[in-house]
């Protein structure tokens, strides 16, 4: 039932859109470790912010990875197995980033800090980039041939659609983690968050508003909803600038998701269009499992989605205050006797 198929259709972009914008200030944050602050007590500032939230909001994307998988086989088998090299980059930026985090506070010389710190940094651009430029290369398409293989060698997903969401993606998530250290830090380190919110804010939000404007389609409709992802944009400027930080990191994902929306309603009923011919374009009706397959999904959705919002939330409000570089301690080693 195509009914069913276009649910999951939905669904999967849902869950898109809740990565982008619960670990895309994540990743807006492990950019700024190197950067934004001075001292080593800033940085572990900054590490703690997300500290408590990040490996949950990764959840967002196995599980936008695994429904893919589940209820579109053929949509997951031609993107996943046409993107091998930026996916793998992606992947080993993933690991990286992960790693960093866990590891960075294991060493203690400056040079081991250092290395963690800029391990950080560019597993997070990375991943931003080329989650942006998957996105991207979903809505516009590739060029797959009648069997949905693609065609043209190991770089024909490289194109402008590429660049513009993979800089969309680093530009959104840079800002993004810069208005949630506004909400999430005081003193020096607030302001200086503030002050490159308002810097960057509109310049880095050109790569997403290229692909949003280019969704629109013969649905004239969409129109508005592009309209609306900008004025939400401008509104989180003046936040910023007003100091409303509460207000901007809100308005910034109504930017956000109203922007997606106009790229997979732009898109639909295609989940993977083709550039060579439309019609081998994969649609929701070619590309997805049996009904009997999505109605189980469905279920299992419906009874664990709910709980898992519930536990994010829960999360989020145990860490919900601000930190400062006064409720960091000393940093200090353990004795070997306690060790072993």
């Amino acid at each position: 039932m195509e009914t069913l198929a276009a649910i999951w259709f939905v669904l999967i972009i849902v869950l898109w859109m809740g990565y982008l914008f619960l670990d895309g200030f994540d990743l807006g944050v492990g950019m700024l470790m190197p950067v934004l602050s001075r001292t080593e007590r800033q940085k572990r500032v900054l590490l703690n912010t997300i500290g408590p939230t990040w490996d949950g909001n990764e959840v967002w994307l196995i599980t936008a990875a695994g429904a893919t998988f589940a209820a579109f086989p053929h949509w997951y088998a031609s993107l996943f197995s046409a993107l091998y090299i930026p996916l793998t980059l992606c992947l080993l930026a993933l690991i990286f980033r992960a790693v960093a985090i866990e590891y960075r506070g294991k060493g203690h010389s400056a040079a081991w800090k250092s290395f963690w710190t800029w391990a950080m940094a560019v597993g997070s651009t990375g991943i931003a980039f080329f989650i942006g430029a998957l996105l991207a290369i979903t809505s516009t398409g590739l060029p797959l041939n009648e069997h949905g293989d693609l065609v043209g060698g190991a770089f024909a997903w490289f194109g402008w659609p590429a660049v513009y969401g993979g800089l969309g993606g680093i530009g959104f998530a840079l800002v993004h983690g810069l208005i949630f250290l506004g909400l999430k830090t005081q003193g020096d380190m607030r302001e200086k968050a503030q002050l490159w919110a308002r810097r960057l804010m509109l310049p880095c939000s050109i790569g997403f508003l290229v692909w949003f404007g280019l969704s629109i389609t013969e649905r004239t409709w969409l129109v508005a909803v592009v309209v609306v992802s900008v004025i939400a944009l401008l509104a989180a400027y003046f936040a910023v600038r007003a100091g409303s930080e509460k207000a901007a990191f809100v308005l910034h994902g109504i930017y956000l998701v109203s922007g997606l929306f106009a790229v997979f309603a732009g898109a639909y009923p295609n989940v993977l269009p083709s550039t060579l011919d439309a019609a081998n374009s994969l649609t929701i009706a070619s590309a997805s499992s049996s009904d009997y397959t999505l109605t189980v999904m469905l279920v299992a959705t419906v009874i664990f989605l709910p709980i898992i919002i519930g536990y994010q939330i829960f999360s989020y409000r145990m860490f919900l205050g601000r930190i400062a570089e006064t409720h960091i301690p000393e940093a200090h080693r353990v004795p070997v006797a306690i060790r072993s």
